[in-house]
Order: structure tokens, then C-alpha cells, then sequence
């Protein structure tokens, strides 16, 4: 792999000229980074946080999140389902994840929190309890999702078939039941 990295504050003056080296960060917070279309592909990232930085289409193959934390990110298009999928877990709070594919990623009690979620892609993941606060999921993609105990009850926008995803014990709002019966042509008001 490449130089270990702990404990380090990276912000956009110390990367702006430079890409950020191959390698394992440890403990480490970047702070209005700009990443966007930038080759991250095997990096490793342990215990990180990822403050104001966008990280929009950079490349995910292979690459190690273990407890990341990404707060009022620009992350669209990015394709975590091409991440190392071995000890996966991250969190998101203010960011924009818009266009971005989670297809078969396991997530079990990932925290979403005031993050927008347009047309995301959903399929096949296990959501197993996750909690989305606050989210918007205008046009995102739930088929043969698992969203048992996941917590919807303040997100907003979402279709979510109940034939061809597993919901026991998900929780909605009665502001969310449209969501939940749009394919059957229902009006709730």
C-alpha cells in the first residue's frame, strides 16, 4: 500500500496543487477538500471525517471506508457499491448524494441525517435498521431492498413498494403513506 496517515488535518490550501497520496488514513479530517473526479481507488479510510468537501464522481474501486463521517458534502454520482465492502460504515449529515449507487451494499445501521438522495440507487441493499432523519429521496431506487427496522418517519419523497422490498417493522410516518401505496394508484390525503 502506500504511507500511513494518522491523526492528520487536511485542508483545501494543503491539497490544492497536489493529489492526496496513496496510502492509510487514520483519524484523520479533511476540511473544504476538493476531490471531485479524483481517483480514490484502494485508499483507506479509518475513523475519518470528511467536512464541507466535495467529492463528487470520485472513483470508490476497492476503496476502505471503515467509520467515516461526511458532513456537508457534494457527493453526486459516487458508486459505493465499487467500495471494499469488509467492515463498510460511514454516516452522512448535510450532504447531497444525489445520482449515487449503493446496488447491493450492506448498511446496516447507517445514520442519514438532512441528506438529499435523488434518484439513489437502492437496489438490494440490506438496511437493516439504518435511520434516515430528515432525508430526501425524491425518484430514488428500492427494489428487493431490505428496510427491516430502518426509521423513515421524518424523510420525505420516497416510493417504496412493499410486494418487492422487506419492511417488517420499518417505520413511517402517516405523511409518508403515499410513498408506500403509489403503485396502487391510491389518493391519501
Amino acid at each position: 500500500m502506500g504511507k500511513l496517515f494518522a491523526g492528520q488535518v487536511f485542508g483545501k490550501q494543503d491539497l490544492a496543487e497536489r493529489l492526496l497520496a496513496k496510502g492509510e488514513y487514520e483519524n484523520c479530517t479533511f476540511k473544504n477538500v476538493d476531490f471531485a473526479e479524483s481517483d480514490l481507488s484502494e485508499f483507506i479510510f479509518a475513523e475519518c471525517e470528511f467536512l464541507d468537501c466535495n467529492l463528487s464522481l470520485t472513483k470508490l474501486i476497492k476503496t476502505t471506508l471503515r467509520d467515516v463521517k461526511f458532513t456537508g458534502c457534494k457527493m453526486l454520482g459516487l458508486r459505493f457499491d465499487t467500495c471494499n465492502q469488509f467492515a463498510l460504515a460511514f454516516g452522512f449529515e448535510q450532504c447531497t448524494l444525489n445520482h449515487s449507487s449503493f446496488y447491493q451494499t450492506k448498511l446496516k445501521k447507517m445514520g442519514f441525517k438532512d441528506t438529499q438522495l435523488h434518484e439513489v440507487d437502492f437496489t438490494g441493499c440490506d438496511l437493516s435498521a439504518a435511520v434516515f432523519d430528515n432525508c430526501d429521496f425524491k425518484d430514488a431506487t428500492f427494489d428487493n431492498t431490505i428496510l427491516e427496522k430502518a426509521d423513515f418517519r421524518t424523510s420525505y419523497n420516497y416510493t417504496i413498494d412493499p410486494e418487492t422490498n422487506r419492511l417488517k417493522k420499518a417505520k413511517f410516518s402517516i405523511a409518508g403513506l403515499p410513498g408506500l401505496l403509489e403503485k396502487y394508484g391510491i389518493e391519501v390525503e
